[in-house]
């Protein structure tokens, strides 16, 4: 069976291979947005669409973000008029990048209007889909995000901390969302108490040195600005004590990269977006906060490091069970093979229900 799920591939993102590997295990061939109508036939060979983070714009300027949002424009339409049906995945509360907003607004007014489904991974999504529009709430389906069990190769067993030190790390994509800058004046403030590695690079360079200069400044942090190979990730976070990821309230539902740690049995310190309140009872294994404005955040994240400071200085060993604890919940929550069922489910009620209307 042909399908559209895109982005097809990633390669600094695991998530889309795992699960277009589990949809290619259960008969589907997948097949890029771009190649959509290359020809005819491989137009009407396609029975659903899937789109991922199709609402985020190129916003390096106007031009650029305007012809961006009319291809993309162009393509829901052609998705619309063609009758095939479109599942979308929900990733954020709305786009990181705040220069052409408007522009991702009204992409996702017409994904609301036009999915036939929209994949949640947080309750989060659910709930606030239904302050918006109740008719929109009803197309949701939650599916777990996918554990990283396994795909940066084995655990490494961490040797049993002797040093006081508390030791951050913070990695993935440096973007002014993720509040690089606040994360590193609040450890500066601990000083060698605290050790924070920043790893990732940042698409925007002028970004990037930015964040390089007060990193450099601050005494206790070092950057690594540079995206990191997988097969050297684990043994990277292995040596951290808890990675912390402040975002932004605003923009963030879901973070793969708190799905990553738990799945190398470390825990976080990070605001309650939807991935960490879906831990219930379980989020008193990680370092969570709640704030309404900037000065909030920093109090806040201030607190939090602290108290996972304390921790580890009164019992070495405490972090480390609470990051086994949240590797438990993910091997068994959000196991790939159950995803990759659920997926199949959802796309063949679709697209039964396409062709008895055609028939």
């Amino acid at each position: 069976m042909d399908i559209i799920f895109n982005p097809p591939v990633n390669s600094e993102n695991q998530y889309i291979r795992l699960i277009v590997d589990e949809l290619k295990a259960k008969g589907y061939r997948i097949h890029a947005l771009d190649n959509f109508f290359s020809s005819f036939g491989h137009f009407k060979s396609i029975r659903l669409v899937h789109l991922n983070w199709f609402e985020n714009i190129d916003d390096s300027n106007f031009f650029t973000a305007l012809k961006s949002f009319f291809r993309k424009m162009v393509v829901l339409i052609a998705i619309r008029l063609s009758g095939k049906p479109l599942v979308w995945t929900m990733h954020n509360r709305t786009s990181h990048e705040k220069g052409k907003a408007f522009f991702s607004r009204i992409l996702v007014y017409f994904l609301l209007r036009w999915t036939r489904r929209i994949v949640i991974h947080t309750h989060q999504s659910e709930h606030m889909l239904a302050n918006i529009n109740s008719k929109r709430a009803r197309k949701t389906v939650y599916i777990p995000h996918p554990n990283f069990i396994g795909v940066y190769g084995d655990i490494i067993s961490p040797v049993t901390p002797v040093v006081p030190q508390l030791h951050l790390l913070f990695t993935g994509m440096v973007k002014p969302y993720k509040n690089l800058e606040m994360l590193i004046e609040v450890v500066q403030q601990f000083h060698d108490e605290v050790q924070l590695v920043i790893a990732g690079r940042a698409t925007d360079p002028v970004y990037q040195k930015q964040v390089a200069k007060q990193a450099a400044s601050a005494g206790n942090v070092k950057l690594l600005p540079y995206f990191i190979p997988d097969e050297k990730l684990a043994g990277l976070i292995t040596k951290a004590d808890v990675l912390v990821l402040p975002y932004d309230l605003e923009s963030s539902l879901n973070s793969g990269t708190a799905i990553l740690a738990f799945s190398l049995k470390k825990t976080v310190i990070c605001p309650e977006i939807g991935t960490i309140t879906d831990l219930g009872m379980l989020q008193d294994r990680v370092f969570h906060y709640r704030y309404g404005n900037a000065a909030e955040h920093r109090g806040a994240l201030t607190n939090q490091i602290a108290g996972a400071l304390l921790l580890k200085q009164e019992n070495p060993l405490k972090l480390q069970e609470m990051g086994t604890r949240l590797y438990d919940h993910v091997e068994k929550v959000h196991d790939r093979h159950s995803i990759g069922m659920q997926l199949d489910h959802i796309y063949r009620a679709l697209i039964r229900k396409e062709v008895m209307k055609t028939t």
